[in-house]
């Protein structure tokens, strides 16, 4: 008997292994293709400098339009997400607390919300456009990336405030807090480090993502300067041009890859550290 479990744990430990080391394969595996074919055209011209004439030909110019319209609509949708699910987040599980079959019908309803694929809120996004005569610009791209990404960071959130014991509800009801003072004051403070988590999670999902800005966001050579103004984005800056049968343009693509691949560790760092600060102050 002592054998027999002493082998299955043998075997668990070695699956596990495998698997790991797997997904660390795979990852180091994409770092490599994206550098090896990116590295040659990755240059100061081309983080800096907006596209030229012919820039999808392979002449010259670089895809700051793209970096910067990444970053304004990741930026704006993830404030917006905050804005929004924050409260619902907190909501469920302090407010409405005692309301547990509506609670369940709400994540439920989210749960579906995730994994509705991006592209079905790019042509949502798309008719609410054409309904209200509306162009393509940043605006309507941070809208449609905001409907595809509070959802995740909802129940992204919410998993965590579940975790926190109820005793500490009851506790601050008994000193006269009220609930939003609780929700705000003791489960928004002890949830800190899941909510960082959160938000990196959305702002990935939003900066990354394609298709949800294919119809709503457009796509042009220059920088946005108002929120009616189309904007390029990083994933369609790699799309176009890794469509391209230039080889040049090619490498622009895993370029452009490559950059967004650094903006989104150097962010998962940044909250990984941010996360080892704040947890010193929760129970």
């Amino acid at each position: 008997m002592k054998n027999k479990k002493r082998l299955e744990e043998q075997i668990f430990l070695w699956i596990m292994r495998v698997v790991t080391g797997s997904i660390i394969l795979v990852f180091f595996l994409i770092l490599l293709v994206i550098v090896q074919k990116g590295w040659r055209a990755l240059s100061w011209e081309m983080i800096s400098q907006e596209p030229q004439g012919g820039f999808y030909f392979g002449k010259g110019g670089g895809i700051l339009n793209a970096i910067v319209g990444s970053l304004y609509l990741a930026f704006g949708s993830t404030f917006l997400s905050v804005l929004i699910g924050l409260p619902v987040a907190l909501g469920m599980n302090v407010h409405w607390v005692r309301n547990k079959r509506w609670v369940n019908i709400l994540r439920f309803l989210l749960d579906a919300l995730w994994g509705v694929p991006s592209i079905v809120f790019g042509a949502f996004g798309f008719a609410l456009m054409t309904y209200f005569h509306l162009r393509a610009s940043l605006l309507a791209g941070i809208i449609t990336v905001t409907l595809f990404i509070v959802p995740i960071f909802i129940r992204a959130l919410d998993e965590v405030l579940r975790t926190i014991p109820s005793g500490l509800l009851e506790a601050s009801y008994s000193l006269g807090a009220t609930r939003t003072r609780t929700a705000f004051g003791v489960f928004f403070r002890q949830a800190l480090p899941g909510f960082i988590t959160a938000l990196l999670l959305a702002f990935g999902r939003g900066i990354g993502d394609a298709a949800s800005v294919l119809f709503t966001a457009g796509y042009t050579d220059h920088i946005p300067q108002t929120l009616q103004d189309p904007t390029a984005t990083l994933p369609l800056a790699i799309f176009f041009q890794l469509s391209s049968s230039i080889p040049e343009v090619k490498e622009r693509a895993y370029a452009a890859a490559l950059i967004l691949t650094g903006i989104i560790l150097a962010i998962s760092v940044l909250s990984r550290l941010a996360t080892r600060k704040f947890k010193k102050n929760i129970l």
